[in-house]
């Protein structure tokens, strides 16, 4: 441990006043290389050490970005711009975390999914496929948003939901317990969908509408204002309340 350290401040010797804000150590872990910080910048401060990356491509030497705790950033995946990575989380494949998104927890990004904005992911969650987080949504617990899904805004994704294939859920709509959207379904507004719902087609729900239990809404049905669709109820139609 003792080497360990003076290598890395003979490291931070070495380039001081280089423009790199980190530096990869050695010895690495398999394919993966421990960071240290070669400067103080946002909560960082120089010598501090990071996560794991397999290059530099994976995390950009511009901006306050940084990979923290034991989080690892491989294959092509990028964090850059002021997005944070923390804990055990996992970003891989062609994945991206930019902008002033987190990523936190035991949580995967992977493929080529895309969090940024002030989107958070975070618990057990996935994110992968094309998939987009943006906004100030959240990800988080077990739930998984995949394919080509876009959850947007203050939109909030949790516990063991899936949001998949070409859904959008934006606004302040919440999608939670073992709820499933997915086909071309949006979820939208305040609206929320949660139990063991399914929401899928061309549906969509939004305003104030809920929909829970094991309730179906598909085809090109629409459910909004203060409607309740629950039970077993199946909905292929227009309903307001």
């Amino acid at each position: 441990m003792a080497n360990t350290i003076s290598r890395s401040q003979e490291i931070i010797d070495m380039v001081e006043g280089v423009s790199m804000k980190y530096a990869l150590l050695d010895p690495k872990k398999g394919r993966l290389y421990r960071i240290q910080a070669l400067k103080s910048f946002g909560d960082v401060k120089k010598g501090d050490l990071g996560g794991w990356v397999e290059s530099e491509k994976n995390l950009s030497q511009t901006g306050t970005c940084w990979v923290h705790d034991e989080a690892k950033v491989l294959g092509n995946a990028k964090v850059s711009d002021q997005a944070q990575v923390h804990d055990d989380t996992k970003v891989s494949g062609n994945a991206k975390v930019y902008d002033k998104a987190e990523v936190y927890g035991y949580a995967e990004v992977y493929d080529k999914a895309e969090v940024y904005g002030f989107a958070e992911v975070y618990g057990f969650a996935e994110v992968y496929g094309n998939a987009k987080v943006s906004g100030d949504a959240k990800v988080y617990d077990k739930a998984e948003v995949y394919g080509n899904a876009k959850v947007l805004n203050n939109a909030k994704v949790h516990d063991d939901a899936k949001v998949y294939d070409k859904v959008e859920v934006s606004d302040n709509a919440k999608v939670y317990d073992d709820a499933e959207v997915y086909d071309n379904a949006k979820v939208l507004g305040n609206a929320q969908v949660y139990g063991y719902a399914k929401v899928y087609g061309y549906a969509k729900v939004y305003d104030n509408a809920k929909v829970y239990d094991k309730a179906k809404v598909y085809d090109k049905a629409k459910v909004s204002g203060k409607a309740e669709v629950g039970g077993n109820t199946e909905i292929d139609a227009y309903f307001d309340a």
